[in-house]
């Protein structure tokens, strides 16, 4: 695999090693798109309780020499998802590098768990990182594994964005404007679906496999269905069944912790969303209609999927109907899968990540 053009980030960084660093200023590595940049805002919003900081957004499809200049001058740097160029940066010792990464817990197998040819790169950029940050001492194996980093670079001080649930929301509000914008009542309750991606395609149409008219025949008269599409799957996505009131399609709805907050109720199958969802204390059944076929041709998991998710494994739209209906839910299963994702869950992830760095 050609690394150039990576290598060439490197090259140019280097004309900037003779700058000077300045100990208040924080740049943050992001791609235009804005991607996962929930756990950079938290992270800032802590800085700023601080005193003076000065902050950069370095966009990686956006290069210049004043963006390399403020990078290369600045004392902290983090990033929230992967970043091969920094395999060949030459950062000074006083430059602190902090991964955020922009998920929390550990579900499917990810970066070197699977990918083989790229561990050399990810163990290039390891060296380059000062602080791997995760949610819980129970999951550094894996991470360890997947970003080929030292485990005394990981450091369990939770997840920035999941803050967010710690701040004074008023549901009632959020949930009149949501039912006002897609025209629903507001007695009702959401049942959010998010399926995930799946590399063989004929298992991509999820409408192909949930049968719409049964679930809101027997649902519908307290649940409304809320669809949310990876964003690889709308291609897979059959208009033809999009009448309206059948669901809601919420695939480009901005604030996704919001629609989790909304939500009384969670079906996907193997997304990490479900990770989220439960620490949030609420129910998730998983909708595995091709759960043979997953385990044998896709990337797997960090722990036995069958014995572990917390909550119903259903494979068809019957038994997904039968498990909302009747409440077949687990409460303690729910509690003892997150407390094997986070060590702690308390709105203070961002202060502790800062505390940390400051001290």
């Amino acid at each position: 695999m050609s690394y150039l053009k990576h290598k060439i980030y490197g090259i140019l960084f280097k004309l900037f090693k003779s700058v000077p660093i300045k100990d208040n200023k924080v740049s943050f590595i992001i791609d235009s798109r804005e991607s996962f940049k929930g756990n950079l805002d938290y992270i800032k919003k802590e800085f700023e309780k601080r005193g003076n900081f000065e902050f950069y957004f370095f966009y990686k499809d956006k290069l210049s020499f004043t963006s390399f200049k403020n990078l290369a001058s600045s004392k902290y740097i983090f990033l929230n998802d992967n970043f091969f160029p920094l395999a060949f940066m030459n950062f000074k010792d006083e430059n602190i590098i902090v991964q955020l990464w922009h998920a929390p817990g550990a579900s499917k197998k990810f970066g070197g768990s699977v990918e083989i040819e790229n561990r050399e790169i990810l163990s290039k950029i390891s060296q380059n990182t000062n602080y791997l940050i995760t949610t819980s001492d129970k999951i550094k194996e894996y991470y360890s594994e997947a970003f080929q980093m030292p485990k005394e670079k990981i450091k369990s001080l939770g997840l920035p964005r999941m803050d967010y649930y710690f701040e004074n929301h008023d549901l009632n509000q959020l949930k009149s404007q949501f039912c006002k914008k897609h025209d629903i009542d507001n007695y009702k309750k959401i049942i959010l679906y998010a399926p995930t991606f799946r590399e063989e395609e004929k298992y991509n149409n999820v409408f192909d496999f949930l049968d719409l008219e049964k679930f809101n025949k027997s649902l519908g008269d307290e649940y409304v269905l809320a669809l949310r599409l990876h964003p690889k799957i709308n291609k897979f996505y059959s208009e033809a069944i999009s009448a309206k009131g059948k669901y809601i399609d919420v695939s480009g709805y901005e604030n996704e912790q919001e629609l989790m907050l909304l939500s009384d109720i969670l079906i996907t199958d193997y997304s990490s969303i479900m990770i989220e969802f439960c620490a949030l204390d609420k129910p998730t059944v998983f909708f595995t209609y091709d759960l043979d076929n997953y385990l044998a041709h896709e990337r797997g998991f960090y722990y036995d999927f069958k014995e572990t998710v917390p909550g119903p494994i259903v494979y068809t739209t019957e038994e997904l109907i039968d498990v909302i209906e009747n409440n077949k839910f687990d409460k303690s299963k729910i509690l003892q899968f997150t407390s094997t994702q986070f060590d702690v869950i308390d709105g203070k992830s961002s202060k502790r990540i800062v505390d940390y760095l400051l001290k």
